[in-house]
């Protein structure tokens, strides 16, 4: 018995997507309307997969979606989904804008592996969340949106300054499927500056 089951969880395998954090962006998208047909997505820690899955179908056959994470999402097939194995705190940003050119819409979902320990857990999320502003800040269109996973704690108001800069409108969304005690929140930029 997974002890991380709940209803989310088998909601999600009811519905065949590949992970329960599929609901957080469907109610950040049903929020804000992320997507468009024909769009291009970068998901940042893309595996499992559901973000991506969810992004597929929201954007159609014509859009595309690049994924980058340490692990494949191997139950992801699709024609429009590219997947770039690489750690993405290493990644050359430059040599990635080259290869997938400019995008609409950054996803990041990033987390890192958790100690217990909550400062040491704050500093890694904020870290991958620095990273994740660094890439949208370079290879996201102008206009374009941002969508990031961060854990609260000390150096989030700052974090959530430097979104600021970078985009018209930020949110703070904290979707119903985050578990009780996570301290994890999405900050959304809206429109790159």
């Amino acid at each position: 018995m997974n002890k991380w089951a709940d209803y989310y969880t088998n909601r999600a395998k009811k519905e065949n997507w590949l992970a329960r954090s599929i609901f957080k962006l469907q109610e950040i998208d049903k929020k804000i309307n992320l997507f468009s047909p024909g769009i291009k997505v970068l998901d940042l820690g893309c595996y499992p997969g559901s973000w991506s899955q969810y992004a597929l179908k929201r954007i159609g056959k014509k859009g595309a979606v690049t994924g980058i994470d340490l692990f494949e999402p191997k139950r992801l097939k699709a024609e429009n989904f590219y997947f770039i194995k690489a750690d993405v705190l290493i990644l050359d940003i430059e040599e990635l804008k080259s290869h997938i050119g400019i995008q609409d819409v950054i996803l990041s979902d990033m987390a890192p592996k958790t100690t217990g320990n909550s400062i040491t857990d704050v500093a890694r999320s904020l870290e991958l969340s620095y990273r994740a502003l660094e890439i949208a800040s370079q290879i996201l269109k102008k206009d374009g949106h941002f969508v990031c996973k961060v854990f609260e704690g000390e150096g989030f108001g700052e974090f959530k300054n430097a979104v600021s800069c970078l985009f018209k409108k930020t949110k703070l969304i904290r979707p119903k499927s985050i578990r009780k005690k996570s301290r994890e929140i999405y900050i959304v930029g809206l429109n790159k500056k």
